[in-house]
């Protein structure tokens, strides 16, 4: 019998993908990384988007790409950092569009645990890397496993929104079944690519907008200390 992995209703939702091959070879793959290189996030935090919104409460979704791979940033969550960790310059410009879009004060930390417990998924594509090399754990099964996460938000009677920043992010928009969801995209918060489109694009306001009209409630964006 397959240990449960995941601790709440989404063990119903992928409790069979964690027997498929692809993610057999990932897990060994994963074992082995984990015993010679330093990876991040720690293994008990992997599924952290998953444990903080259930499947049932997942009202929106900011897809990441991978996690950040400098020390004690990671912890499960896609652009969060634990807290007493500086924010990294996407987050850093997260926090600015916040709060030019709703007048929201910048938080007194970088960690967003409190948007997870509104029912904001917040996915990374990838949810593995290796200390001080981004993408080094890209096109090794994480990529199927998080198609899959949102295949199963496919099924939800209620409209969820999706936040794609940058072509990661993007690159799941075939899957999103856009008869029943929301799609908000602009530009990663990246200083790279900040300024071609993601200031102005106000996501936090246009979510809230979308979640009343389909009857949820409005997230509350503002994260205490």
């Amino acid at each position: 019998m397959t240990k449960q992995i995941l601790k709440n209703d989404w063990h119903h939702y992928l409790h069979d993908q964690f027997s498929q091959a692809y993610y057999i070879k990932l897990r060994q793959f994963l074992k082995e990384e984990y015993a010679t290189e330093t990876i991040y996030p720690h293994m008990n935090d992997i599924f952290n988007a998953l444990h903080h919104t259930p499947f049932n409460e997942v009202k929106a979704v900011i897809l990441g790409q991978d996690p950040y791979h400098g020390p004690n940033q990671a912890h499960g969550l896609s652009f969060s950092v634990q807290k007493g960790v500086p924010a990294p310059p996407s987050l850093a410009n997260i926090f600015t569009e916040l709060e030019n879009d709703l007048g929201i004060d910048r938080p007194p930390h970088g960690c967003l645990l409190e948007w997870a417990k509104e029912g904001v998924l917040l996915l990374n594509t990838v949810l593995t890397v290796r200390a001080g090399q981004a993408h080094s754990h890209s096109q090794k099964g994480w990529e199927t496993f998080t198609d899959k996460v949102i295949e199963r938000l496919n099924e939800k009677s209620t409209p969820v929104v999706y936040i794609l920043w940058g072509r990661a992010a993007q690159s799941k928009r075939a899957l999103i079944d856009t008869t029943k969801h929301h799609i908000l995209q602009a530009p990663h918060p990246s200083p790279l690519s900040a300024y071609r489109g993601f200031f102005g694009s106000k996501p936090f306001s246009q979510t809230n907008e979308l979640l009343i009209k389909s009857g949820h409630s409005p997230i509350k964006w503002e994260i205490d200390a």
